[in-house]
């Protein structure tokens, strides 16, 4: 059987507007022919398709619907998605091909005029055993949209192992195969590595990178700002730290919310900086939208007013999963209105193709919801379309943005190193928290922690894992350079302009004179961001080389320290940075060396 010798059911229509008809292989895009080749070669019963957020997963999981239909291979759908308004969507996308999903469907029989149902994965949650017994009176596609939802919860996991477990064919959907726990997913194979490690086994996946050089989602420019930030903490001690300098995991959560509170300066600076960019962008994309992503209603509110103030323009605000937030969220996808301001709900599988500019307002730190986030900006329409993401100088989030490539699988057994934190702890909580509504207090809201001032610095442009950029003030010609790079560029292009404005940049540094500059004169490549732990083993390493040259030299250890600081500068190496450590260790291996 080929996938190009079908014809549609005479119940289907004959194309995808603007898309692709089922068996017109030259419209869909090439991975979702290939995915729908390996699928129709192989006829399996459960299929795992990993792509990236924005590659068109919709399109060939709707395409293979309708092969599967029109072969009385199945005789209805069940579509099961994370939220409601992706419940809607998936029936929307449906409909435009002629497959009707009834998405208000509760209970009973499904009316005739329907081909299935689309339904929430809370839903299935609540009556596993209605859509059991529906999978076992007809033969049943079921679509699992962004899978790993399905262990959110055990009781979601075994509702779903309930519900799907006589379907006749599952079909998994995924842009994020990872999650923070060890649940397995339900209907996902785990493979074991040559490490004793099980690991969740794609049957074909479609990774950014490739993605990228497909053209079929735009590349991603980062754009960092630091400051200064000042706080008092719950103990009423008033602490100060500057975003992107090595502090405790607690003290840079402090600073982060610091710099996020609307109260301060960073936030309208970085929402100025990023309406700049929008405006720049829309000069070749007259439609482009941006998004802020906060991390709670009153921040979303309050960004809201704030961009109303600096543009004059009202935002958008979606504070829940609910009706009235899908049609807001449809309203806003349909005008050209210029921002819209969102809690969590946002984050994750809504398709809103235009948005081009985001604000990483949220302290929310795991790479599932960083990468769901980014997705929201990469959907690409036509070539050389850009994604600007502004983000604060965080060592973690900095990571994510420089892994953009990294293709991940589900962990199921993850050996813990002895005091080695699970960067995915976090995840679940955050999410849990970033979704309640105002009259619920979460511990934080007891806590008299007060953000004091903060102000916004330009700090670097990361794409494509490389860093470029000096420091730079809000409105000085260092940063427009950066707000101002075409909206139209092909991913080449990007890196050469980058380049080319760094070495610009450095040279115009080169000729001031070192009293007039105010702010710390070294590209990004040469400022790395280091985490707290980084800069632990860096202290570690200096410890231990001071340690072995005391052998050799026998001067005290304190002599050696205050000779290094001479030398090189800068304060004790409780208080050095990590530019500092990284020198002194270089010069102790120098003197080692000649001692030799």
């Amino acid at each position: 059987m080929t996938t190009t010798a079908s014809h549609p059911h005479h119940s289907l229509s004959p194309a995808f507007p603007g898309r692709a008809p089922w068996g017109t292989a030259g419209k869909l895009r090439a991975w979702q022919q290939g995915a729908i080749d390996e699928y129709v070669a192989k006829q399996p019963r459960d299929f795992l398709a990993v792509a990236t957020p924005g590659a068109g997963k919709t399109t060939f999981a709707l395409t293979l619907a309708s092969y599967l239909l029109h072969n009385h291979l199945v005789q209805q759908i069940t579509v099961v998605a994370p939220t409601e308004h992706l419940k809607t969507q998936w029936a929307d996308a449906a409909a435009r091909i002629g497959i009707r999903l009834d998405p208000d469907y509760s209970a009973g029989p499904v009316s005739r005029e329907y081909h299935g149902v689309a339904v929430t994965y809370a839903g299935v949650g609540v009556r596993p055993m209605l859509h059991r017994n529906r999978c076992e009176q007809r033969k049943t596609l079921v679509i699992l949209d962004e899978i790993h939802h399905a262990g959110d919860s055990k009781s979601w996991g075994e509702a779903c192992l309930e519900a799907f477990e006589p379907a006749t064919r599952r079909l998994a959907l995924t842009g994020t195969p990872f999650r923070s726990d060890t649940n397995p997913i339900p209907f996902v194979t785990y493979e074991e590595g040559n490490d004793g490690i099980r690991r969740s086994s794609a049957d074909y996946t479609y990774g950014y990178g490739s993605a990228l050089a497909d053209g079929v989602v735009r590349p991603v420019i980062f754009l960092s700002y630091s400051g200064n930030m000042r706080w008092r903490t719950k103990a009423g001690d008033e602490l100060s730290a500057r975003l992107g300098e090595p502090m405790t995991k607690d003290a840079i959560g402090q600073a982060w919310r610091t710099a996020l509170a609307p109260t301060g300066e960073w936030i309208p600076n970085v929402l100025r900086a990023a309406d700049q960019r929008l405006t720049e962008v829309r000069k070749a994309v007259p439609d482009a939208g941006g998004l802020v992503i906060a991390t709670d209603q009153d921040s979303a509110r309050a960004y809201a007013k704030l961009l109303k103030e600096l543009t004059g323009h009202k935002a958008t605000i979606v504070l829940s999963d609910d009706t009235g937030s899908s049609k807001r969220i449809e309203k806003f996808t349909e005008s050209d209105d210029r921002w819209m301001v969102a809690v969590r709900m946002v984050s994750e599988g809504v398709d809103v193709p235009r948005l081009a500019v985001g604000v990483y307002a949220t302290t929310i730190s795991t790479p599932l919801f960083f990468a769901q986030a980014v997705g929201r900006f990469v959907r690409s329409r036509r070539r050389g379309e850009t994604a600007s993401v502004f983000v604060p100088t965080i060592p973690m989030l900095l990571e994510f943005a420089g892994e953009m490539e990294v293709e991940r699988d589900h962990v199921l057994d993850k050996p813990k190193k002895q005091g080695e934190e699970d960067p995915f702890a976090e995840e679940d909580k955050l999410l849990a928290e970033a979704e309640k509504g105002e009259d619920e207090a979460t511990e934080d809201d007891m806590l008299p922690f007060e953000a004091l001032e903060s102000d916004a610095v330009f700090d670097r442009v990361l794409y494509d894992g490389a860093e470029f950029g000096m420091q730079a003030h809000p409105g000085s010609e260092e940063e427009q350079d950066y707000l101002g790079i075409p909206g139209l560029l092909e991913p080449d292009q990007v890196q050469l302009l980058l380049q080319r404005r760094q070495a610009r940049h450095i040279a115009h540094s080169r000729k001031k004179p070192d009293e007039e500059a105010d702010l710390l004169e070294l590209p990004a490549d040469r400022r790395p961001v280091v985490s707290h732990r980084q800069l632990l083993e860096l202290r570690k390493k200096l410890n231990t080389l001071v340690a072995a040259y005391n052998h050799q030299s026998g001067k005290p250890h304190g002599v050696i320290h205050t000779e290094l600081r001479k030398v090189c500068g800068g304060p004790p190496s409780a208080e050095a940075t990590a530019g500092q450590l990284t020198e002194r260790i270089k010069k102790v291996q120098e003197w080692a060396t000649r001692m030799r």
